[in-house]
């Protein structure tokens, strides 16, 4: 019976998870002005459009490759470099909703301390941002959320919460993202997609636990 119960727990832990990231996401953005049911509606567009890529850019390029060839006549054989295509996504529940939010915010924002912070967070995720092959642009996920919230009660303490959102979002967005897509060759993707991990990529959560934290 013990091992049923452990075996049932260990199923259940993934819907608990989620359902904790819910709570939390809900709760960040009822502080930065939406009620309980825009807070879910926003939570729940952005789950759906977490399966949603919007294709921006296609590229063809050579590759390359040290081939074996035949002893002793190399000369009869001969093989064409391959052509690869490598597409840049964007995705919707990732990416877009948190950007088009962020813009509803900043209307409601002061400007230019909604800038520098933001400006602070891009700096510093393209400081630590690391393109690594076949997964894309490594970030540490708590030190944006952190720098922006700090950045937010520092430079606009009455409107921390939606000012370390936007920080978090546009920072991570360009300094992590749009700043590293000259090295995309290097990941050898065949798919690259911004945000492509819907609401538990970097850019969605960052947003979150910086709005949570302010």
């Amino acid at each position: 019976m013990p091992v049923m119960w452990l075996i049932f727990l260990i199923l259940l832990l993934p819907f608990l998870v989620f359902v904790l990231f819910f709570q939390v996401a809900a709760f960040s953005f009822t502080k930065l002005g939406l009620s309980l049911q825009g807070a879910v509606l926003l939570f729940s567009l952005s789950l759906i459009g977490g399966v949603i890529n919007i294709p921006v850019s296609r590229r063809r390029f050579l590759v390359e490759e040290e081939r074996l060839f035949p002893f002793p006549f190399p000369f009869l054989f001969y093989y064409p470099p391959r052509v690869r295509e490598q597409v840049i996504a964007i995705n919707l529940g990732g990416a877009v909703i948190p950007v088009l939010f962020s813009l509803y915010l900043l209307g409601r924002t002061p400007f230019w301390p909604t800038l520098v912070a933001a400006a602070i967070v891009t700096a510093v995720a393209k400081a630590l941002a690391r393109p690594v092959p076949g997964v894309g642009i490594s970030l540490p996920a708590f030190i944006p959320p952190l720098v922006a919230a700090a950045a937010a009660v520092l430079l606009a303490r009455d409107n921390a919460a939606p000012v370390a959102y936007i920080a978090g979002v546009w920072g991570t967005l360009i300094g992590a993202d749009l700043l590293n897509l000259h090295r995309v060759r290097e990941l050898g993707a065949h798919v690259l997609s911004i945000g492509g991990a819907g609401v538990f990529d970097g850019i969605f959560l960052v947003g979150v636990v910086a709005a949570l934290l302010a």
